[in-house]
Parts: structure tokens; sequence; C-alpha cells
């Protein structure tokens, strides 16, 4: 696309990113304990808590790759936004109070409550890490489609300056700030997002009378596609189709319980009940938004051109950035950038908190050190954690920019879907759960899952894979949950039930059932709630 006035946008971006910066630091930790940097003493309120949880899902998928997806694909892409709206009924239901009420800080935390610790914080830090990655490489490819959306073709030769300033400026935040910054950040960033996302699907409504029809109508005529805009099959295509979209569907449904950042998010609050209702109100801002994003995608394919959206991004993810220059020209197109980079701002910056807090406390607290490092010590090596998370996902990201960020995001949720949820759910309600299960579970799910995606289409094989040149895709679909979900279940089951030392060795940390369901302490001790 044509760049707007760079002399115009640079400035914007520059006071935009101070600002946030300042933000960080005026929010930032007050007495330097990991409880603080973590989880903010735990003491959030519930409606603050559940905007902020709304900002960690809201990320560059739902802005930019979710309407990407709709203005190429039409009814496939319409598919991008429903299993991340459902699955907060999965996190509702089964997660958000009883997690809460026997987790101290990580994953690796709430398994070692029944379980042996050194093993499980080793196998759920090592899953939080990769899905942390993947999540981390998706915000910074959104940016720099931000970069050449915002400087047309002259921003090409920035993607990758753009994408390390982003890296930078993420970690600089969570070493500055921990949770109370990233908090701050992502409620400001959750606010703007819904009203801004609902500001530009109302004008866009208004280009057509607020008739619906006449939009989808209008979006079929732009697609070039015809009637088979609004049919499946365009995203997919050929016989898989079906299996193909039920696979991400089950990877977005059930992988949004298993988001580290999420579940670290969750004992930002005093209660189970208190985390209960911040599952809540991000259900509710999550509806709303994605209606919005549905009317952005298809109001895209219908003023912009879904030609037009590939020819700029194959992927799709420039289509709400044409949508605005379209709508309010270079003003809007600038407002829409400032906020698709704060939206990548606040949720790389959560999502870099639960990694470095994977590797100081699970890794490093629990695994190196055998619990015995101190808590100033876990600090430093928190903010060190979040430099390396950092780097690394920044030189990943080069290499995957010409992904669409959906994808990117749906192949996190579906690893978090094989390596995380199943072993989180045996821990919480099975009894009989052992060491064992729950390691064979994380790696052999965690291992599927990043085997199929590797031998997948995404990879090699079509067009607009990762090594387009190459073809040894043996496995038809692109996302790998519809069988490394069921083997993560299936491998948790089998470690805990065949006979031998591991499931001898639990038995006697095992936690019992109390007549309520609560969990009697058992393993490692966890800490009180205010």
């Amino acid at each position: 696309m044509t760049g707007t006035d760079a002399t115009v946008d640079l400035p914007v971006f520059f006071v935009f990113l101070v600002c946030a910066l300042f933000l960080v630091m005026w929010a930032g930790p007050q007495r330097g304990t990991v409880t603080e940097f973590y989880v903010s003493d735990g003491l959030l309120k519930p409606a603050h808590n559940g905007v902020a949880l709304f900002g960690d899902v809201m990320s560059a998928a739902a802005l930019l790759g979710s309407p990407g997806l709709i203005a190429l694909t039409g009814y496939d892409g319409t598919l991008s936004v429903l299993g991340p709206a459902v699955s907060w009924i999965v996190i509702l239901l089964l997660v958000a109070e009883r997690y809460h009420s026997t987790t101290e800080f990580t994953i690796g935390d709430r398994l070692a409550r029944r379980l042996r610790s050194r093993p499980v914080h080793l196998a759920a830090g090592a899953a939080t890490l990769v899905v942390c990655l993947l999540y981390l490489i998706a915000q910074l490819v959104g940016a720099s489609a931000l970069t050449v959306g915002i400087l047309g073709s002259a921003g090409r030769g920035m993607e990758g300056a753009v994408s390390a300033g982003l890296g930078a400026l993420m970690v600089l935040y969570i070493v500055l700030g921990g949770m109370r910054a990233a908090t701050l950040v992502q409620t400001v960033k959750a606010v703007l997002l819904v009203a801004g996302g609902v500001a530009l699907a109302v004008l866009i409504l208004a280009r057509f009378d607020f008739d619906p029809g006449a939009l989808l109508s209008s979006a079929v005529k732009g697609s070039g596609h015809g009637d088979d805009f609004l049919s499946p099959g365009l995203r997919f295509g050929g016989g898989s189709t079906g299996l193909d979209s039920l696979s991400e569907q089950l990877a977005l449904l059930i992988g949004a319980a298993g988001l580290p950042h999420l579940l670290m998010r969750i004992s930002t609050v005093p209660t189970p009940s208190d985390a209960r209702r911040s599952v809540q109100y991000a259900a509710l801002l999550t509806v709303v938004f994605y209606l919005a994003a549905v009317v952005l995608g298809f109001g895209a394919a219908a003023l912009v051109g879904t030609q037009v959206i590939a020819g700029d991004s194959p992927s799709g993810n420039t289509a709400v950035l044409l949508l605005a220059a379209d709508i309010g020209g270079s003003l809007l197109l600038t407002a829409v950038a400032c906020l698709a980079f704060a939206t990548v701002l606040a949720v790389v910056a959560g999502v870099t908190l639960a990694a470095a807090t994977s590797l100081a406390h699970d890794i490093y607290g629990a695994f190196l050190t055998r619990g015995t490092a101190s808590g100033q010590r876990e600090l430093v090596v928190a903010r060190a954690s979040a430099v390396a998370v950092g780097t690394i996902a920044t030189l990943l990201a080069v290499f995957a920019r010409g992904l669409n960020v959906s994808f990117l995001i749906g192949l996190a949720f579906a690893v978090a879907a094989s390596a995380i949820v199943p072993a989180l759910l045996y821990g919480m309600y099975w009894k009989n759960f052992t060491t064992r299960g729950a390691t064979w579970s994380i790696y052999g799910g965690l291992l599927t899952s990043v085997a199929l995606v590797g031998l997948s289409p995404q990879v090699s094989g079509s067009a607009t894979a990762l090594l387009p040149h190459l073809d040894f895709a043996v496995f038809p679909l692109r996302n790998p949950g519809l069988v490394a979900i069921p083997a993560g279940f299936l491998l948790g089951w089998l470690g805990s039930v065949l006979p031998g030392s591991a499931g001898r060795a639990d038995a006697a940390m095992s936690a019992y059932m109390d007549p309520e369901g609560h969990e009697a302490a058992a393993g490692t001790a966890v800490r009180p709630r205010a």
C-alpha cells in the first residue's frame, strides 16, 4: 500500500511510545518483591483485572489477523473469532476458581502441589516457554505488517528494525514495571481497543446505511470469489476443509485454558470468586470486540477489495490498515496504527512476563536451585530472563514475518491445548494423576504438536508456507490440534495408569478431595490469599 506521510506518523509513534514508557515507570514495583513483580501481590479488583485479562487475549491476531482472514477467505475467516470467544466458557467452568485456589505463580506450581516438584516444574517451564515464544513472534510479525502499512514500500527495509525496537521496549517494560506496569498498559490498551474497534465498525456500517445485508453483498462483489466467499472452503481448500477448520477451532477452544499469561493473571485477584468475575468481564468484552472484528473483515473486502489486500499482504495482515486509509485517510490510518502498536506492546509485555517468570521460578528456582534461591535472587534472574526471551523472539520473528499472525496464534493455542491443558485438568480433577503422567502429557503433547506443524502445509509445500520452495508436508492439516490434543490427554492417562515406580512414588503425595471438591494441601505450599 502507499504509505502515509512519515513526517507526520513517526513523531506520533515516538510520542506514543514515550508516554507508554512513562506509564510503566510510574506504575512500577514499589517494594521489589517477587510476589509484587509476578502478580501485583494478588490484590487487583475483579473488574480491573477482567479488563486487563481481555487485553491479554486481544493480540495482534485479533486486530490484524482475524479481520485479514475474513477479508481474504470470507466464511472460513469468521471461524477464527469463534474459538477464542467461546474459550472463555472452558476457562470459567473448569479452570478459573480451582486454579486460583491451588497455585502460587506458575503452571509448574499448580502441578507441584500434588506431584514431585522438579520434574513437573521443568516440564511446565519448557512448555510455557514454547507457547510464549510463539505468541511473541506473532505480535512482532504484526508489528512488521504495521510498519509496511504505515510507511509503504519504504517500510519494508525497516521491518527488522521495528521488530527489534519493539522487542527492546517490551523487555524494558517488564524489567522496570513487572505485573503492575503490564496491567496498566493492558488496561489502557483494552479500553482503546474496544472503543476504536467499535467506532471503526460503526463507520463501516454507516457506509451501507447500517444494513448488514448490503455490507455482505458488497463484500461478495469485492472479494472476486462470488457466492463462494460466504461458503466454506476458500481458506483451506481441498477435501480436508472440514477437518482443518475443526482442528483449528478445537485448538482455539481448549488452548486458551493453557495460555501461561492468562493463567498468571488469574492469580492477581484476592479470591477464587474474584477470578471467576474477572473471566466474566473479559468474556463480555471479547464478544463485543469480535463482533466488531467481523464487520472490519467484511468491510475491508467490500471497500478495499480482496485482491488489493492480497496483493499488499498475502497473509492479510494489512487489511485493517488499508480499510482505515480508505475510510479516513492518513489521520485514521495513524490512529489505527497507534492502536495496533498499543495492542502489540501490551500483549508482548504480559507474555514476556509469563515467560520470564517461568524461567526464573520454574526452571531456575524450583529445578536448578531446588527452591533454595532467595526472592531477590529470583527477581534478578526474572529480569535477565526477560532480556533473553525478548531477544530470541525478535530474532525468530524476522524469519516468520510472512506468516499470518492468526496462524501463529492458532499454533500457540494448539501447543497450549496439547502440552499444558491435559496435565492441568488432570492435576486439578484426577486424584490418581502422577508425575510420570504429567511429564508424558506435557513433553508428548509438545513434541507431537511441533512435529506435526513442521510437516504441515504451513511450513512447506505451498506458496504461502514458511519455506515455499521446499515440500515435505506429509501431514495434511494446517493446525495440529485435532491429533495433538487427544495425544496429550492419552499420554497423561497412560503415564498415570501403567505400572511403575513413578506412580508409587506419587502415592504418598497425592491430594485428596474433600466433600466440596477442594484439594487438601499435599505438595508445595501455596501462598495465602488476602
